[in-house]
């Protein structure tokens, strides 16, 4: 199934299927129907179902991402005017049932904030709209399930899909997913076929850069989330501690993780530090076979300390900013500088 249109209350049940899909992409309902929704899960690892105020599913996705270890105790929904109604974490071959009414019009999104699966995971509800676009247009609707390439897999078997990827990669490439040695809120980011690295939310810091490959994900799906995704590669730099200390004294800063935006699909994250706005964009030179790390640093009082973990198998240049001590030291006149890391 692939729409349902609904003209009174009714009872709906969406599967979940294998490849990170609702069989249902999308809902029609006329206003104030109620709605008694059944969550009926066939995958092989575990999803909810969340739905969102109109315009709100990647807000809400991105604040289901700072939960961090807070959120498998809360079913990954996080606690926000912009949620209408969830589920809890459905485990496979289990059932959840929730009701709920959408009394005025609009478009009211529905997705699964499960890590990982929040940007490729997702249907909408139409309610008393006048125009509702066909189904191969509809930019609600995942793109894998709108050009038929979704569905085809659903149908003919729940198992995993034979690449561990469940939708075609295009780099520069994001997954939110539980990582070795990194916080539940981990950001792996492939930033071509070969590049790649580990960014924690949770902690507001680069954990480690790899070569070789991406990332396997196909042992935490199968082990419904309690296995660690598989980095594919060699990791050749990685951080021994946070990174930042604030003044003279070089004091641990309070961090807190704000989110990202995406950028040719390059994201950039950004934080704070005691207050402090900080921004943080990694970016490939192919030519220079490097990666560049960029930060941009809001007003502040003092001076910014930051270390950079020493390693004979890569080189550093800095732009913009000095070492002294073995830190580069980032002046409070300093809006920016970059870490130029390249393998030898």
């Amino acid at each position: 199934m692939t729409e349902a249109q609904v003209l009174s209350d009714t009872t709906i049940t969406i599967k979940v299927l294998g490849g990170l899909q609702f069989d249902t992409p999308r809902l029609i309902l006329k206003p104030n129907t109620r709605v008694t929704l059944i969550l009926d899960n066939h995958d092989d690892m575990a999803h909810n179902f969340v739905l969102t105020k109109p315009s709100s599913r990647l807000k809400v996705v991105e604040e289901a991402a700072k939960l961090a270890e807070r959120g498998a105790k809360m079913n990954y929904v996080p606690t926000s005017p912009l949620v209408i109604a969830s589920t809890k974490i459905v485990e496979p071959g289990n059932k959840e049932t929730i009701s709920f009414v959408l009394d005025k019009a609009g478009q009211y999104p529905y997705v699964c904030t499960y890590p990982g699966h929040g940007y490729v995971m997702f249907g909408v509800i139409y309610v008393g709209q006048s125009y509702i676009p066909p189904f191969e247009k509809d930019t609600n609707i995942p793109e894998s399930q709108r050009v038929g390439t979704g569905n085809e897999h659903a149908h003919h078997g729940h198992g995993m899909p034979s690449s561990p990827h469940p939708y075609p990669i295009e780099f520069p490439m994001l997954y939110r997913t539980f990582m070795p040695e990194a916080s539940p809120a981990a950001i792996a980011v492939g930033l071509t076929p070969t590049e790649s690295y580990c960014w924690d939310a949770g902690k507001c810091y680069l954990r480690y850069i790899w070569t070789g490959g991406f990332v396997d994900n196909a042992e935490q799906w199968k082990g419904n989330g309690s296995k660690l995704t598989k980095v594919e590669g060699e990791i050749y730099w990685k951080e021994q501690q946070f990174p930042f200390t604030i003044g003279i004294n070089k004091t641990q800063p309070k961090v807190d993780f704000k989110g990202y935006k995406l950028v040719k699909r390059v994201p950039t994250f950004e934080y704070t530090l005691d207050g402090i706005k900080v921004s943080e964009t990694l970016t490939w030179n192919e030519t220079s076979q490097s990666l560049i790390r960029t930060f941009v640093i809001g007003e502040r009082s003092s001076t910014m300390n930051f270390t950079l973990p020493k390693s004979d198998a890569i080189t550093y240049q800095l732009k913009r900013v000095t070492l002294k001590n073995g830190a580069i030291v980032v002046p409070k006149t300093i809006k920016s500088f970059s870490v130029i890391i390249k393998r030898k």
